[in-house]
């Protein structure tokens, strides 16, 4: 069993609150999140049109929300382009949080989840500060500190229409208490450009998140440049993927700005074509040496989300992945989690 970068037991981070009991991103979601043993609870924040943070999956929210059945806002379903794909539905920057407050959150994969459709219609779109708020509560009644673990969503799409994410953020965090590299709260993209940003006017933790496919975003639109030494520097800088960060030298330029990487499950253990686990990759080891923390998203307990080898057993993926030496762990299931890392520990 490889250990964690400090020699502790992985922390376990409620993916969008116990999203596999309650609709994510609601306060329900992270109260319960909370009773069932997570160490930290996730929002992800977009903005509304007057510049309020609040807790959605994306800032497209037919999927999350009632916003369809109210017919006073129709005229604001539009199509938008977000992060190079279209998108049609209706958007949090386009409603103001008084008009966000009249919608209820549902839950968004009901084929899945059927059993969460009974608190369909009861929750609100909870805001960055009542989330903080709810935090600051429980962590008194249990007398246990309880981080919080946000993620800047589309920061390139939000600073291009006015309503950068940042600046909200900081402040938010900062009027209440958030100090200093061990303030209990990560801060995450899957952006690496807002993170570097970010660094130079924080000491608060950050994480980059790494996909399994793809690029960070910024790296896309920094190939918008002309022909100069600069915009060149930055044209070879578009064609960096994923892949390219988490080679040991990628790892060692994250570390200059990053305290942590928050990567898909399959960059440490892939699967092959049949959803069946081929053997691990060294991405903790190496992220370890450059003294990078390793969380691993997302764990969930349903079949149709684990690999062929745990079927019916979503205890020995945890143990697989514990067993690697991750420090933490995103699950939509936080007892479950929480349950098996006390175990292991």
């Amino acid at each position: 069993m490889t250990t964690t970068l400090q020699d502790t037991s992985p922390i376990i981070i409620a993916h969008r609150g116990a999203s596999g009991y309650r609709p994510e991103h609601t306060l329900a979601a992270y109260e319960l999140a909370i009773a069932l043993g997570a160490d930290y609870i996730e929002p992800d924040l977009v903005s509304t049109k007057d510049g309020i943070l609040i807790a959605r999956h994306e800032n497209e929210i037919s999927e999350t929300t009632d916003v369809a059945s109210h017919a006073e806002f129709a005229h604001l379903q539009t199509t938008k382009i977000i992060d190079g794909e279209s998108k049609t539905g209706w958007f949090t920057e386009d409603f103001t949080l008084r008009e966000l407050k009249t919608l209820r959150a549902k839950e968004r994969i009901p084929q899945v989840r059927s059993q969460n459709t009974a608190y369909d219609g009861l929750f609100e779109i909870p805001t960055l500060q009542e989330i903080i708020d709810l935090v600051k509560v429980k962590s008194a009644e249990i007398n246990r500190t309880i981080g919080i673990y946000p993620e800047t969503k589309h920061p390139t799409y939000f600073q291009s229409i006015g309503l950068a994410l940042e600046a909200p953020l900081l402040a938010t965090l900062t009027a209440n208490g958030y100090q200093g590299a061990n303030a209990p709260i990560f801060i995450q993209s899957f952006e690496v450009g807002n993170l570097q940003d970010l660094s130079t006017k924080t000491d608060l933790p950050l994480v980059q998140l790494l996909n399994n496919s793809g690029k960070p975003y910024d790296f896309v639109v920094s190939g918008c440049v002309g022909v100069g030494v600069a915009s060149r520097r930055e044209a070879r800088r578009r064609h960096r993927t994923y892949a390219d960060l988490v080679t040991a030298s990628g790892l060692k330029e994250i570390a200059k700005y990053a305290q942590a990487i928050g990567i898909h499950k399959n960059l440490l253990v892939p699967r092959d074509n049949n959803g069946k686990l081929r053997p691990p990759t060294s991405l903790v080891i190496d992220a370890h040496a450059a003294s990078l923390l390793v969380h691993v998203w997302t764990f969930r307990n349903e079949d149709c989300f684990l690999p062929l080898d745990f079927q019916g057993n979503p205890q020995g993926e945890y143990e697989l992945f514990f067993n690697l030496g991750v420090d933490g762990v995103f699950s939509d299931y936080p007892d479950t989690a929480a349950c098996h890392s006390t175990l292991q520990w």
